[in-house]
């Protein structure tokens, strides 16, 4: 399994190549931002067409990741659906695959600011989940007060410029992880940005996914 082996709040976490999270202490996955349904919300509100094979894209990624990690917990970090009426609108293919992967580990659903109400499937909600010294959320808080703890949390998409390439980066500091996202045609947000450069500490690290994760100093 290619991945970055790095601490949070005194426990080891792997950022894998494919953007999703590792904690093997827990046998938990995290994922954030899939947006399934993204093409078809943004055609269904008069946007630019786009080819309508992302939702199968980003769960074949998401069902490798998870017959490769063979976890005990998932936890998807919010916005996993583009809007409420994406996740209705799912194809029964596309369905059918989701609902098999649920029915595995315990499955949490985290909710987000594009898909705030329950989506139907199985496996649970929670607004944020805290789970040892980790805490489960959506959208970072700008201000952390327990020293002992620490934050995961999506909603950026960030990416990170390295050499003229960009792609998407794990975020981390010493209180907390900012998740890239993971679904397809999802973009991102760069680095440099002022809502990424106040929330993470002068010294985080950005974590650039690909086959070979590969850290660095968080671009600013």
């Amino acid at each position: 399994m290619t991945g970055y082996d790095f601490s949070l709040a005194g426990e080891r976490l792997t950022a894998l190549g494919s953007g999703a999270l590792w904690w093997q202490a827990r046998g938990l996955l995290c994922v954030a931002d899939l947006h399934l349904g993204k093409s078809e919300r943004q055609l269904r509100r008069g946007g630019t067409a786009l080819p309508p094979y992302e939702t199968r894209d980003t769960l074949n990624r998401l069902t490798a990741v998870i017959e490769q990690t063979q976890p005990e917990t998932v936890i998807c970090l919010g916005d996993s659906f583009d809007d409420e009426a994406a996740a209705a609108a799912l194809s029964p293919t596309d369905r059918a695959q989701l609902e098999q992967l649920i029915t595995g580990p315990r499955w949490i659903w985290i909710t987000g600011n594009h898909d705030p109400a329950p989506t139907g499937l199985a496996g649970e909600a929670h607004d944020s989940l805290t789970l040892g010294p980790l805490l489960f959320r959506h959208i970072a808080e700008p201000a952390l007060q327990d020293q002992n703890s620490a934050e995961i949390s999506g909603h950026y998409h960030p990416k990170a410029r390295l050499r003229g390439t960009s792609r998407p980066a794990f975020l981390a500091d010493h209180q907390r992880l900012i998740l890239p996202a993971f679904g397809t045609y999802t973009g991102g947000l760069c680095t440099t940005d002022p809502a990424l450069r106040d929330l993470m500490s002068p010294r985080a690290l950005a974590i650039l996914t690909g086959p070979r994760p590969l850290p660095c100093p968080m671009p600013r």
